[in-house]
């Protein structure tokens, strides 16, 4: 019974047994099977189709089929539809299928990979796909985990192992896991053949960071949370072997439910597309009605008098029935104001802007040898109107590569290099590295350039000495020394392990530890240190400190962390090199590095006895335990003496920073979405300058509660509304802001407009503002009661970054602004954690970086570097949306132009769905004789350079504000095709009427002749860019058709086919008279002055960006390429710690138990921790408060009274 409710089942509660198949198998959970693609053999063609008539013009076109195969309304045939209609769904359907091909592909691919399943009392080979719930499996180092699995025990003692989640929230860093007590040691097969534990816990759900259940065993209940799982998608790491209880299989696994639903993605111009097609098929509904009613009155009054010798077919009975037949025949006639083959032509200009982006030598990537790639054809031009991007950090932003660049010790800074003139040189590959050769325990790969800083190591410095030695002792890496001198550090964090490391290369090696010792080598000798005490790391102190004995017998304790927090504990000696070293973390922190400070204190032997045994009493309290240790460890960190200050860069990719800078100005809003914890995130915003000093305030929200997230947003919002309240000086600054916006847009007239609207001036005038926000809090904040006042602060902001996010969460973020904002919103990462934001976003970029290739898989574009974005928006995206609305323009235009003449003709030929032109040339029209020219104008044009464009970001924003094309340039086109139509009829139509001629035959040449001249023409004058293929296809279209023509009515074709070529020599009698040639001419003249003296006059008096980068560009035609302005800002004061990067509270304490030590290769793990931003840090210490503000009221004062200081384009005159 319980199988059969399996379907309807509501997993409210999961129940899993080990090594029970049987019992688990009631509640029908999910196998480990995994699908990310869409179709099967059997759905693609029914969703693929269901998916592809989702286009308003598909479904038009079949019923024109349907209406094509009634005989009695027809006069044009079937397959003059169905052709290109199959030929369309077909193009698309393959398109399609290959995507979807490649993801079956990496489907198969992960659900073949081998992992060992516990199988009646051996361990057994079985694909991922075949894992159960319930299966024990055993995992090996460096094998990705296959389920989320309970682990039961491993190689490492009291059940340890370290794991690497970078595919889970993007962190390289190591993490530590933990077996319960009680099953730590089942490391036998029998022991865990025997294992019958039963685990009640959560149903499937997306948090990441949370787990919650009950193991029962042998009559005990034991609590689990998430430090006992391991989930798939990790990798194990330093750690020989595991073995675990799947919990969680397949789609209902932690990553898999973050990962989303692949969608079907249109662009805003196909959705545009949907809703004119509609405007167009009434339209020619009306058209239809008309000449229906014409068709009828005339039936009525003078087609009665022709019956004798013109009768009705037996199925006309009435003037009305023949007005319905005729309603019917105009539908079919009218029919190509929307042709098939601009379905056709679009797909076809899609591909090709495609293979552009693939081709595009400046996104490859050597050293990877990785090129862009287009993964998707059907959203090329929506990356010319991105306005908001969501970005991963790590490994998007950031190479995860920490480098010791320079110290402050003792006043003296290190790490700048300096000409024999003492000027300071700047440092690139080619400036010579120190040479570490006296230290045969050094990292090959270290680089450091100040060689006065090894000379002082040499000359045995006692201070520099002191401030490598600190750096070996205080932390809490882990060595693996594989080889004799072979030395590799597991660190929680990449800046830890850089300290530990540049104090190795400076001749202080960390060799070993045990829970009570540290063994150094210094300068080559053994040296080893008593572990006394470790002061564990935590958020509230920002500070690490160990207390140790050394070999002559004085107790020291080592201290380092965030320069306020050990600025507030110095003996008052060290103020004057507190003064000096504080200038140079500003200098530090200027260029973006990330600062600690160090300091040391010497303990007497009776005051440390005293204090330990405080320590041992506080360490078994059970009420407030935090609270007694942190007061001791502040008791004891009192009156350090300040050693110096380190400076660390967190490499970003190459060329981010202005990356980011030019997206600005390009009007793109940038967010960061990081599972990363906050100073991390905020300090990679300094490095790339997305977070500046300038800047009015950096807002901090961290509420654990509704309540309290809603309290901080509202004073955020409500102090901001305040800013500008008052009315003179909002009246003053808006004038200020239009003037430069009149000469920063260069004429863009609706850009001007919209800041006539308080709400955009409002986001204009407070645009210096940043959010930054905690995931706890972006938990609350994205609940419908307070979703709407996050956007509306983040909207005020320049710059948000959201940090420690989940999966989801991204999605969460991205939706929201893509429903409420109705903005393209491109999102870009390069890990698993980003898939669930690259799907949801209406474009997704993948990184092909070090974080596997899901988001690669999961994307629509990819490439190998951040910085190709740029190119990929401004180049690629802005190329795309240009051409295509002028496409899209052109062709309606043409159109219309083609179509309306025979809506003209009906009023001549008693409304009898008679065709102007011949049949022939209304099948070719579109298929060849105007088909190559629109294409090479959709494949080719550009109206500035790719440098231009770079040169100039403000050129992107047309694209934003839908400028090109929308529903008011297309009722501008198709007026112009109707007036157009309207010439191409009545002037020839006036003229034979003169020369009184009246060959229908020759009236049809001569209009057809000036349509493809005047379309041709037109579009010659519309390029902005010509080249060799848009000469051949325009004047080679106009020759074909000329040879067509006369081909087809030759003697030689009515002699093959006369019932298909009847009218023989028209061509040649016609267009040989100089009077048809004439009226041709005269036609083309008047059809295409008119826009011809508009377009004239609009460039002349109303120019835009783009017309007068266009005649900038053109006047240096000649010049040589230029570099691109943009505004680098320098970092003069902030202080980032990057201590507060590299632990996490409880570290040490594991340390100290010597749980993780083993007597092999040792390893380390955990996330780091987080220090709020500050400025005004100095006045703060000397008050001796602890509490520090994200800006002063003075620089708030500042801020009232000043414009937020922006970007401009280079002024263009």
């Amino acid at each position: 019974p319980i199988m059969t409710m399996c379907p309807l089942y509501v997993e409210k509660e999961r129940h899993v047994k080990a090594n029970a198949w049987d019992y688990n198998a009631k509640f029908c959970y999910a196998d480990n099977h995994i699908k990310t693609s869409k179709y099967n053999i059997f759905t693609f063609l029914p969703i693929n189709l269901f998916e592809q008539f989702q286009r308003v013009a598909n479904g038009y076109f079949l019923v024109l089929l349907i209406l094509q195969l009634i005989p009695e309304i027809s006069s044009l045939s079937w397959f003059t539809t169905i052709v290109p209609l199959v030929l369309v769904l077909l193009v698309t359907a393959v398109k399609d299928a290959t995507d979807d091909y490649f993801r079956h592909k990496s489907d198969q691919q992960v659900n073949n990979r081998q992992s060992q399943v516990l199988i009646r009392g051996s361990l057994q080979n079985e694909k991922w796909m075949n894992v159960r719930v319930g299966d024990i499996i055993k995992l090996e180092n460096n094998q990705f985990v296959a389920a989320d699995i309970l682990l039961l025990c491993s190689s490492e003692p009291y059940g340890l192992c370290y794991i690497e989640t970078a595919e889970l929230d993007g962190e390289t860093n190591l993490k530590v896991r933990q077996a319960l007590t009680v099953t730590s040691d089942l490391g036998d097969i029998t022991k865990l053949m025997n294992f019958d534990g039963e685990v009640i816990c959560e149903p499937p759900n997306n948090k990441l960071d949370k787990f919650t259940g009950t193991l029962y065993w042998r009559d005990n209940k034991y609590p689990l949370d998430n430090d006992n799982m391991l989930l798939r998608g990790c990798v194990l790491r330093n750690t020989e072997w595991c073995f675990g209880m799947v919990i969680f299989a397949g789609l209902q696994t932690k990553l898999m439910q973050n990962c989303g639903r692949t969608t079907f993605k249109r662009t805003s111009i196909d959705k545009l597309m949907n809703t004119l097609v509609l405007w167009i098929f009434a339209f020619l509904i009306c058209m239809g009605v008309v000449l229906a009613i014409g068709n009828t009155v005339w039936e009525s009054w003078i087609g009665r008098n022709f019956q004798v010798f013109l009768p009705w077919d037996e199925s006309q009975r009435s003037a009305v029935f023949s007005g319905f037949l005729a309603f019917w025949s105009y539908i079919i006639i009218l029919n190509t104001v929307v042709p098939i083959s601009l379905y056709v032509s679009v797909e076809v200009l899609r591909l090709g802007h495609s293979y552009f982006i693939n081709w595009d030598r400046k996104m490859y990537h050597s050293q990877t040898d990785t090129a862009a790639e287009a993964r998707t054809t059907t959203l090329n031009e929506e990356l010319g109107q991105v306005e908001f991007i969501f970005s991963d950090k790590t490994g998007t932003l950031t190479q995860n590569i920490m480098v010791f660049r320079k110290c402050s010790i003792d006043g003296r800074t290190y790490g700048d290099v300096y000409n024999e003139f003492d000027q300071k040189v700047e440092i690139t590959e080619k400036t010579a590295c120190v040479d570490f050769s006296f230290n045969p325990l050094c990292d090959r790969r270290f680089r450091f350039y100040d060689s006065t800083l090894v000379e002082a190591i040499k000359l045995e410095d006692p201070a520099v000495q002191e401030f490598f030695r600190l750096l070996a002792l205080c932390h809490t890496v882990m060595p693996e020394e594989k080889s004799e001198g072979h030395l590799v550090y597991q660190a929680q964090s990449p800046d830890e392990g850089a300290l530990v490391n540049a104090a190795r290369n400076f001749g202080f090696v960390f060799r070993a530890r045990t829970p009570e010792t540290i063994t150094l080598c210094e300068m080559g000798q053994a040296v080893t240190y008593q572990l006394l005490a470790i002061l564990d790391f935590n958020n509230v102190r920002k500070r690490m400190s160990v207390i140790v004995r050394n070999p002559q017998g004085q107790i020291k304790l080592y201290s380092k962390g965030a320069d306020t927090v050990i600025f507030d504990r110095l003996d008052p000696s060290s103020e004057d090199l507190m003064y000096t070293t504080s200038e140079h973390l500003s200098e530090f922190a200027g260029e973006g590095l990330r600062t600690l400070a160090l300091a040391y204190k010497d303990l007497d032997e009776d005051d440390f006895e005293i204090w330990m045994k405080k320590l041992l009493f506080a360490s078994t309290v059970i009420e407030n335990r935090e609270d007694q240790l942190g007061a001791l460890y502040e008791e004891i960190e009192q009156g350090l003496k300040l050693l110096g200050a380190t400076a660390i860069e967190d490499k970003l990719q190459e060329g981010v920073a202005e990356t980011i800078a030019c997206l600005n100005l390009a009007d793109i809003k940038i967010w960061v979405l990081t599972g990363d914890k906050l100073e991390t995130a905020m300090n990679i915003g300094y490095s790339c300058n997305m977070l500046r000093d300038d800047m009015n305030e950096v807002f901090v929200v961290s509420g654990h509660t509704l309540q309290e997230v809603q309290q901080q947003l509202s004073i955020f919002f409500f102090d901001k509304a305040c800013l500008i309240s008052n009315f003179s000086v909002l009246r003053s600054a808006k004038e200020h802001i239009l003037g430069l916006s009149r000469v920063g847009s260069a004429g863009d007239v609706e850009k001007t407009d919209m800041f006539l609207h308080d709400s955009v001036f409002e986001e204009t005038i407070i645009a210096e503002y940043a959010l930054v926000i905690n995931g706890h809090s972006l938990a609350h904040a994205l609940e419908p009661l307070l979703e709407h006042i996050l956007l509306d602060v983040a909207c005020l902001c320049k710059t948000v970054i959201c940090c420690r996010v989940t999966p989801m969460q991204k999605a969460q973020v991205v939706e929201l602004v893509k429903r409420h904002k109705r903005a393209i919103t491109l999102a870009i990462g390069d890990g698993a954690n980003d898939v669930s934001m690259i799907k949801t976003a209406h474009i997704g970029v993948g990184i092909s970086g070090q974080e596997g290739t899901q988001a690669v898989l999961a994307s629509d574009y990819s490439f190998a570097q951040f910085r190709y974005l740029q190119r990929l928006l401004l180049v690629h995206g802005r190329w795309s949306y240009f051409r295509m609305c002028n496409f899209l323009c052109y062709f309606f235009y043409k159109n219309f132009a083609f179509t309306l003449v025979h809506f003209w003709y009906g009023f001549f030929c008693g409304f009898s769905a008679q065709t102007v032109y011949d049949q022939w040339f209304i099948t070719l029209f579109n298929i060849v004789y105007t088909s190559l020219p629109v294409l090479a104008m959709g494949l080719f044009d550009q109206d500035v350079d790719d440098r231009t464009s770079l040169r100039y970001p403000g050129l992107y924003k047309p694209g934003q504000q839908n400028l090109l094309f929308n529903k008011r340039l297309f009722f501008l086109c198709t007026l112009q095709g109707m007036g157009t139509s309207f010439l191409l009829f009545f002037i020839p139509y006036g003229a034979f009427s003169v020369m009184v001629k009246e060959d229908q035959q020759a009236f049809a040449v001569t209009i057809a002749t000036s349509l493809v001249i005047v379309v041709s023409v037109q579009i010659g004058l519309d390029k902005h860019y010509w080249t060799a293929v848009n000469h051949l296809f325009i004047w080679g279209s106009v020759t074909v058709y000329f040879a067509i023509l006369f081909a087809m009515q030759s003697n030689g074709m009515f002699g093959i086919l006369p019932s298909n070529f009847p009218f023989v020599g028209t061509a040649r009698s016609c267009l040989s008279e100089q009077s048809v040639w004439l009226v041709i001419l005269l036609t083309t003249v008047v059809c295409v002055v008119p826009g011809l003296a508009v377009s004239f006059l609009r460039v002349d008096l109303f120019p835009t960006l783009t017309d007068k980068v266009r005649h900038l560009q053109q006047s240096r035609k000649r010049e040589g390429p230029q570099g691109q302005n943009l505004r680098r800002v320098r970092r003069t004061s902030s202080r980032r710690s990057a201590y507060a990067f590299s632990h996490q509270q409880g570290y040490g304490e594991l340390i100290t138990s010597g749980k993780n030590m083993r007597a092999s290769a040792v390893s380390s793990a955990h996330s780091p921790g987080r220090t709020p931003h500050s400025s005004n840090w100095i006045e703060n210490m000397l008050k001796r408060k602890n509490e520090v503000s994200c800006i002063s009221d003075e620089s708030g004062d500042r801020a009232k009274n000043r414009l937020p200081s922006s970007s401009t384009e280079p002024e263009l005159h």
